[in-house]
């Protein structure tokens, strides 16, 4: 067996587990933690693959700045919710299912358009990637970036509102 066969077993079984235990933790803190080990793995796989500058930017992108911006909204947001340790267990059969149909269908949507065609192994260079990202796709860009401020200041009004401020 070869090393990065092994290697993509290892990360993605950790995968895997990490994003369960994302859906299935207690304490929203501890579920986005267990997202930050998820995005690394997808690092991890990036780099194993050969995408060094893909890799580097979801540590930057995702690990270092979307995940600090969740834990600031959900430390400024806490609520008394759920303090009894008490769930709702009687939608967790209509959630399995759902899952699985989704499972079903982006499987069967995967397989009808992309079949048997193989990856081109060519590498692409940080140059080529940035003069991509930053021409063509400039404007998702910047609304992603605007999103997320409206989303941090959305975040702060409301914890003020709560806390009588």
């Amino acid at each position: 067996m070869i090393a990065e066969h092994v290697a993509f077993g290892i990360i993605a079984a950790v995968m895997v587990a990490s994003a369960l235990r994302v859906v299935t933790a207690r304490d929203i803190v501890h579920a986005a933690l267990y997202l930050v080990i998820v995005l690394a793995g997808v690092a991890a796989l990036f780099l194993l693959v050969g995408a060094e500058f893909t890799g580097i930017t979801q540590v930057l992108i995702y690990i270092g700045a979307v995940i600090v911006l969740f834990l600031f909204g959900i430390m400024l947001t806490r609520s008394d919710f759920d303090q009894d340790g008490e769930t709702d267990h009687k939608r967790k059969l209509p959630a399995i299912l759902t899952a699985l149909l989704l499972l079903a269908v982006m499987i069967g949507a995967l397989v009808d358009r992309f079949g048997d065609d193989r990856l081109d192994p060519t590498p692409q260079t940080t140059a080529q990637v940035s003069d991509e990202l930053f021409s063509q796709y400039i404007v998702p860009f910047e609304a992603v970036s605007v999103l997320l401020l409206a989303a941090l200041i959305g975040a702060i009004v409301i914890a003020r509102r709560e806390q009588g401020g």
